[in-house]
């Protein structure tokens, strides 16, 4: 709430703000508990209050890259003298430190970081933070984030790819739209649901190197359809009903002469569909929305 006053004067807002932090949760056998601490889960104020606090983060590291590590030849310095230079990159509630440096460097930031995070009240958890190096890679907002060697050369480089947290999950929503208890469902409205669930996920991991993730999700999806599909036109033949032949179904669901599926001008699309446009770091040359505060512009001169 301290850091929250310092922009905002309106008393009618604060006085919201802590209306929803002392609002209280309603637990699973409905019973009203009263929130002692910290905000509602899942509450729509959360993220915002948790960008408010976490920003002490950003103007701790933010102020020793200007002191410190400004420009390259003070971070050259830096490393011929064996420190290590480093720069946070936070989303909301999830942050890295990279870290230019050794395994023990790292791992003297979490110290630092928990020292910062204390006075706002909040603290690490421990079970998600961990030092690694760039080479074992590590997953942040979906991605892995790898240094690896480029095929067919002795090259390295850092690849940000689908993790396969987000690849499993989506390949569980496939698996959830196409149940066995789904099969009353028309297929047209199958592949209408398909095709806009996996392109919306697609389009979040379309700036990363995300080909054959999109490819293994789509193998995935097809397996899935067709299976939905033998099971909800079963054949007749003298044995009694049967699963629907492939010959049949690739007739009967299919374009002509492939394997795409399409019904009634529908066709699956699915991932593949979304092209893959890799992101171009552009530092800060990325124009900012909004005009800087007279109190950052004072700092800044």
């Amino acid at each position: 709430m301290e850091r929250v006053r310092r922009r905002v004067k309106d008393k009618r807002v604060l006085a919201l703000v802590k209306a929803f932090l002392k609002a209280g949760v309603m637990t699973a056998v409905n019973y009203f508990q009263d929130s002692l601490s910290g905000t509602p889960q899942g509450g729509i104020i959360s993220p915002l209050l948790a960008n408010v606090a976490l920003s002490a983060l950003d103007e701790h590291f933010d102020q020793r890259w200007q002191d410190q590590m400004g420009t390259k030849g003070r971070r050259q310095t830096r490393r011929r003298k064996g420190l290590a230079n480093m720069r946070l990159v936070r989303y909301c509630d999830d942050f890295v430190v990279m870290v230019h440096g050794t395994l023990a460097d790292a791992e003297g930031l979490r110290a630092e970081v928990a020292a910062v995070l204390a006075p706002v009240g909040l603290r690490l958890a421990e079970e998600k933070t961990r030092a690694v190096s760039i080479d074992e890679g590590f997953d942040f907002l979906g991605f892995t984030i790898r240094r690896m060697r480029k095929r067919g050369t002795e090259e390295h480089y850092v690849y940000t790819v689908p993790s396969r947290k987000s690849i499993q999950k989506a390949r569980d929503k496939v698996a959830e739209m196409t149940y066995r208890s789904t099969i009353n469902r028309d297929f047209k409205d199958l592949l209408v649901s398909l095709n806009k669930s996996l392109a919306g996920w697609a389009n979040y991991f379309r700036h990363g190197v995300s080909s054959a993730a999109f490819s293994t999700v789509d193998h995935y999806a097809w397996n899935r359809i067709m299976r939905w599909l033998r099971r909800k036109y079963k054949s007749r033949s003298l044995q009694g009903h049967s699963a629907l032949g492939m010959p049949e179904l690739r007739r009967r669901f299919c374009l002509p002469g492939t394997w795409i599926f399409a019904v009634n001008g529908v066709r699956y699309t699915g991932a593949g569909a979304v092209e893959v446009k890799r992101y171009l770091y552009r530092g800060f040359h990325i124009p900012t929305p909004w005009t800087p505060q007279p109190e950052a512009v004072a700092r800044a001169a």
